[in-house]
């Protein structure tokens, strides 16, 4: 690149998030490297061009308003596993409005058992190419030295169809991809099959994107620079991945400032209710000593690490007042433990009227649930993913049914919504775990339902794709991909992130077993409650309004009251037993462990009031009468999530 016309150091930078992501947020890693750049690279003019946003805006205009920025959230959110917004922008990527339009019908046909809605984007197809062009010109227009696109799963097609268009318009221009989809192999094989991309940073970019701008200003190779692809002439280099990640004291609190302007300005702004993204860490401190075998969310970062307390919390108050928003998102895939100490109750303390979602673990106490609620988080997603503990075994995940039951009944007690999906498909899983399942969701009706059922799919990264001994050993690039690339399968097995492969574990038959159990269960929760108050003289009243079942109120007293509150944690009949006769916990009474513990559990699991999970029993009534939540929101996607 010649850059010796500039009369000053540095580089003109244009940092580029193009569709789909959330209309309703900022770009994260946008608002992360230009903060980064700013530290490290004072010299560089950085602009920002939020594609997402201009995309509704064009398609508002274009349409007279028939397609609104919420139809985008739809596809953004609720079509990321179809691959339908790859598919909107590959007729633009590869000149041809007809391009695999065939390949998508035949698809939806089958896909959601033919409910997938295709109408949206058969409207958006014929207007991609024209947008692309008004973004690449846009782009232009600011005159960069270098465009850095970043990419996480349907970005990919939006963002090679502006770099192409790119290239073809100002071929001096250094064209830089990164972010999730360029982790690991797939980054080399988007670099080798698009040679107008001149660079793809592999992995976490805040320490290698400001080194290769200086790179790129001195007329220097990249070579040797951790992660990155290159050209060499006509072949495509990549670097050996960094050594070790990107440590917190290189994470810079987000700049939004530019997002909020061009927010600000835009028709979207009187459609949508925005949100703000913030990190308190990276990486799962839960995978890097039991990675869950599914999982592959973190890609080659899953070495955990948190961001010091005082700073999380500083940038967390600068951010909201700064821009008046108060409904944060963080991007965690799990919250550090040490947060309920240092961090949750001084948000408790503060006044803040936050809404905050979070990613936590199932096996929280009630009192750090509490927390949560105190502390302004309104949404949590708990990781339950099945209500079977041998299947939960399976999965490596480091809980039960029992705790994820707990886990399900605190949240609707402190009106925090629990947001997730009942995952099945897993290798050495049988149809008799389901049955199990099924019989027991009737007593949970009141309680949030799951978002979704499904079999899980092959993700890059997870143990069941790193060791095929697991049980996937035959698997090919999911066949979503079939709709959106110009690529042979090889080049296809190492660019993509999802994988199909033969059914595992569970019947089909059964499998619709459980989404029709599931369905009844989001059906009958908006109208079901199972309450339990303390009474007088030691009472519990459990008021119980559930859907399917009489309307009852029970009235426990003596040992039993006493029994059902110790079953608000989950104990085995000994435990509640040995707790019950010794006079543990301000109780002591003499009870015949045979007779009366034993039967009596049997009966509240009749009446539906005790969840049990083999030998462990949960209380099933809420404390309170809970504010019921929209647990589906995040539907399908519920998963996935921005990533540097």
């Amino acid at each position: 690149m010649d850059i010796s016309h500039r009369e000053t150091p540095g580089l003109n930078v244009t940092l580029v998030s193009m569709p789909w992501q959330s209309v309703e947020l900022p770009s994260l890693p946008v608002a992360l490297l230009k903060a980064r750049l700013a530290e490290a690279r004072p010299q560089d003019s950085v602009r920002e061009y939020y594609g997402y946003l201009r995309w509704a805006e064009y398609l508002l205009a274009e349409t007279d308003g028939e397609i609104t920025p919420m139809i985008c959230e739809q596809v953004s959110v609720d079509d990321v596993f179809h691959g339908v917004g790859d598919w909107i922008f590959a007729g633009a990527l590869y000149g041809d409005p007809e391009w695999r339009v065939a390949e998508l019908e035949s698809y939806a046909a089958r896909a959601r058992g033919g409910a997938l809605d295709l109408g949206p984007a058969r409207r958006m197809r014929p207007l991609a190419a024209g947008f692309v062009e008004l973004a690449a010109a846009e782009i232009l227009a600011g005159r960069p030295d270098v465009v850095g696109l970043t990419s996480t799963f349907m970005q990919n097609l939006a963002g090679l169809a502006v770099a192409r268009r790119i290239r073809e318009l100002a071929p001096g221009v250094v064209i830089v991809m990164g972010g999730s989809n360029c982790d690991g192999a797939m980054g080399h094989a988007l670099h080798r099959n698009h040679p107008f991309v001149d660079h793809v940073v592999r992995g976490e970019g805040e320490r290698v994107f400001p080194e290769l701008l200086a790179r790129i200003e001195a007329g220097q190779s990249p070579e040797h620079l951790p992660g990155v692809c290159w050209w060499k002439g006509e072949d495509s280099v990549a670097n050996e991945p960094a050594a070790g990640p990107v440590p917190p004291a290189l994470i810079p609190r987000p700049d939004f400032d530019g997002w909020q302007r061009v927010l600000d300005a835009s028709p979207v702004r009187r459609f949508i209710e925005p949100k703000l993204l913030l990190e308190g860490a990276r990486g799962c401190w839960w995978g890097e000593r039991h990675q869950c075998t599914f999982c592959g969310l973190n890609g080659s970062s899953i070495a955990f690490r948190a961001r010091p307390a005082e700073r999380f919390r500083a940038d967390l108050d600068h951010l909201v007042e700064r821009h008046r928003i108060l409904d944060v998102i963080t991007v965690d895939n799990i919250m550090d433990m040490g947060f309920f100490r240092d961090v949750l109750p001084g948000l408790a303390a503060s006044g803040w009227d936050l809404r905050m979602h979070y990613e936590v673990k199932a096996n929280l106490r009630a009192d750090q649930v509490r927390l949560l609620a105190e502390a302004g988080v309104h949404c949590v997603q708990p990781g339950i993913e099945s209500l079977s503990t041998r299947v939960l075994e399976l999965m490596d995940k480091g809980t039960t049914a029992a705790i994820n039951v707990r886990m399900l009944r605190d949240c609707e007690s402190e009106g925090i919504t629990a947001s997730w999906n009942h995952l099945c498909g897993f290798p050495g899983e049988t149809d008799a775990d389901y049955l199990e399942i099924i019989e027991r969701m009737p007593a949970l009706v009141h309680l949030q339902p799951p978002g979704s059922v499904g079999r899980i799919l092959l993700e890059r990264f997870s143990p069941y794709f790193e060791d095929p001994g697991l049980g996937f050993a035959e698997r090919r690039p999911h066949r979503i991909y079939g709709h959106v690339y110009d690529l042979p399968e090889e080049e296809l097995n190492d660019l993509v992130y999802l994988f199909d492969t033969p059914p595992a574990g569970v019947s089909a038959d059964m499998e619709r077993r459980l989404q029709d159990a599931a369905g009844r269960w989001r059906d009958a929760y908006p109208v079901s409650t199972l309450v339990m108050r303390d009474g007088a003289e030691g009472r519990v009243l459990i008021e119980d309004r559930r859907a399917g079942w009489p309307e009852a109120d029970h009235v426990l007293t003596g040992w039993e009251a006493d029994a059902y509150r110790a079953l608000e944690r989950g104990r085995t009949a000994a435990a509640l037993a040995r707790l019950l006769g010794t006079g543990d916990d301000g109780v002591d009474v003499d009870v015949d462990v045979d007779v009366d513990v034993d039967g009596w559990l049997r009966e509240q699991v009749a009446r539906g009031l005790v969840f049990r999970d083999g030998g462990t029993h949960v209380a099933l009534a809420t404390r309170g009468v809970p504010v019921h939540k929209d647990a589906g929101r995040l539907g399908e996607s519920s998963r996935w999530r921005p990533h540097v």
